[in-house]
């Protein structure tokens, strides 16, 4: 699918960079240095169950056909990684779907693979390495397998909580109860995880902001390092739609079933506003719309998302961004399974569109976006191009700017989607 202070502009990311690469040269006699960085997203397709709110690309399937995917997998990466030699990976993600359905054999052998082809930085004395993260859903994996999993190289766990409340997992359709996501949380820390994200939702079915609150508050009672909280989207195609879509809202004026109705607007910009005054309470600073983290504990993986870094989508359905290419695997197992390697929905990017993505991705940042690096991208200063919307929006007090940075203020994260659509070139 992560805060006390706003970081107002970006000395970091040279820091970031010039660390990244002195160390390289250290630990690789120069062989990473000259190499430009990389994020790597494996899809796992399957799951025990699929939710009813989920519409992802997943599904459950037999041991035959994950273990056959496994090894296509494999393939892909063999193939995958000849067409970029000149990267080094900064980040690496396993998401889904469910990944801590496969065997932690069959993890430990993708992961294996991912470091035999590409060019993955290790775990050292100066720096950490490499950023691998593994999603896992509670009961999905027992105290052994994390230790093996955490052997194996992996060194950040995403555990999907949803909620601390037995009954709105029930609705959600979710396989565990809150007490199998506090056994897991406990046998990741036994096994050495020392970078947990939780992932927790709001605006459920029959929710309360009291119950969200107390989820919210046990969550956080745990010390995790990093909080992805966000609201439920119904989604079309999904049975949760056709339960809670157009429906709800007649229902709600009806007055039926009220236990089960979505919360009301109000009820949900309450639970919004309480995630930010209670996680800011407890130490976790904001840097993204929807993500909370310790100092130092940001997912970087995402933040490549957000700052249009290269990132090369393996598996089903996987995405990717390389340079200007947008494009996609395909999402039929019966057509990737004959071409692994095979792009669909090739789209190079116009100069105007990546121009959108820089300020509507960026400014999801709580950072904000650079007008230096706009220039850097770009060859023309951001006034050029967006001058009138950026003093519109800074006369509304929904944009400001700081020395080379320029970001969302409060009144302006509030009403995130209507300001980034402001950047849509016609």
């Amino acid at each position: 699918m992560d805060h006390m202070g706003l970081e107002r502009s970006h000395p970091d990311r040279r820091a970031e960079k010039e660390y990244s690469d002195r160390t390289d040269k250290d630990m690789n006699g120069g062989s990473g240095a000259d190499k430009k960085p990389l994020s790597l997203y494996v899809h796992i397709p399957f799951c025990v169950r699929k939710c009813d709110y989920c519409d992802f690309l997943s599904a459950p399937a037999s041991e035959e056909v994950r273990e056959n995917y496994v090894n296509l997998l494999c393939r892909e990466m063999e193939r995958e990684a000849a067409l970029y030699p000149d990267y080094r990976v900064e980040t690496v993600f396993f998401g889904g779907g469910t990944p801590t359905v496969l065997k932690p054999e069959q993890l430990e052998k993708l992961l294996c693979k991912l470091k035999e082809c590409f060019f993955i930085r290790e775990d050292a004395a100066k720096m950490p390495g490499s950023e691998i993260t593994l999603e896992c859903n509670p009961g999905t994996v027992g105290g052994e397998e994390l230790k093996k999993l955490r052997e194996a190289g992996f060194n950040r766990l995403s555990i999907g909580a949803q909620s601390m409340r037995n009954e709105e997992l029930e609705r959600l359709g979710r396989i565990h109860t809150r007490e199998d996501f506090q056994e897991t949380f406990r046998l990741a820390r036994e096994a050495g995880f020392r970078n947990l994200n939780v992932d927790l939702m709001s605006a459920l079915p029959g929710q309360s902001v009291e119950s969200y609150v107390n989820s919210l508050r046990e969550v956080v009672s745990l010390h995790p390092e990093h909080i992805s909280a966000y609201s439920l989207i119904v989604e079309e195609g999904t049975p949760f739609y056709e339960r809670y879509g157009e429906a709800d809202a007649g229902r709600r004026r009806d007055g039926e079933d009220k236990d089960h109705l979505l919360p009301s607007e109000e009820e949900e910009r309450r639970m919004y506003e309480v995630t930010r005054e209670i996680l800011e309470g407890s130490g976790y600073h904001r840097y993204e719309i929807s993500n909370y983290a310790l100092p130092g504990c940001e997912c970087r993986h995402n933040i490549t998302y957000w700052r249009r870094g290269d990132y090369l989508g393996l598996g089903l359905g996987a995405a990717s961004l390389m340079g200007e290419r947008r494009f996609t695997k395909s999402r039929d197992l019966r057509e990737y399974e004959k071409m692994p390697e095979e792009k669909e929905n090739m789209q190079h990017l116009t100069t105007r569109e990546q121009m959108e993505e820089f300020m509507f991705l960026g400014l999801r940042l709580m950072s904000g976006v650079s007008r230096r690096e706009f220039f850097d991208y770009f060859h023309v200063p951001i006034e050029k191009i967006y001058g009138e919307v950026l003093k519109k929006l800074e006369q509304q007090k929904l944009l400001a700017r700081q020395g080379d940075g320029i970001y969302l203020t409060k009144r302006g994260i509030d009403v995130s989607n209507v300001v980034l659509a402001e950047f849509l070139l016609s």
